[in-house]
């Protein structure tokens, strides 16, 4: 049987909504979309590029929880509001993604609370061995 394990980020929405931050389900590892809420001070920044930073350290908890880490990223989904607040935010995604260079999507759409202004989502794979 496969293994399958939730990981928990401690976000209230996870348990409102009924969630989890990842999943790992055998060597795959599945990241919610996670946005640039800070559950440390429970703010969020008004600037995207501060958002998309905190967006990439929640996922680097949950894959570090997981067992892997950036580098094992396969997939990046990024979604953002307004259009022209993705390229602001392109050197912080460079360099997480940079050398990896994951399959990604980039979608224009609403998010759940008006003060966030990106969501990433990414798909992983652990390391063999």
């Amino acid at each position: 049987m496969t293994e399958r394990r939730a990981i928990l980020s401690g976000s209230t929405f996870e348990e409102q909504i009924g969630y989890a931050r990842a999943v790992v389900d055998g060597d795959r590892v599945h990241v919610s979309g996670t946005t640039g809420y800070d559950y440390a001070t429970m703010t969020i920044s008004d600037d995207v590029v501060e958002q998309a930073e905190q967006c990439l350290a929640n996922i680097g908890a949950a894959l570090a929880e997981a067992g892997c880490g950036f580098a094992d990223v396969v997939r990046v989904r990024y979604l953002l509001p307004d259009r022209e607040d993705f390229e602001p935010c392109w050197p912080v995604l460079r360099s997480r993604f940079g050398e990896v260079r994951p399959a990604a999507t980039m979608l224009v759409c609403g998010l759940a609370d008006p003060r966030m202004k990106i969501e990433i989502e990414v798909d992983a794979r652990l390391p063999r061995g």
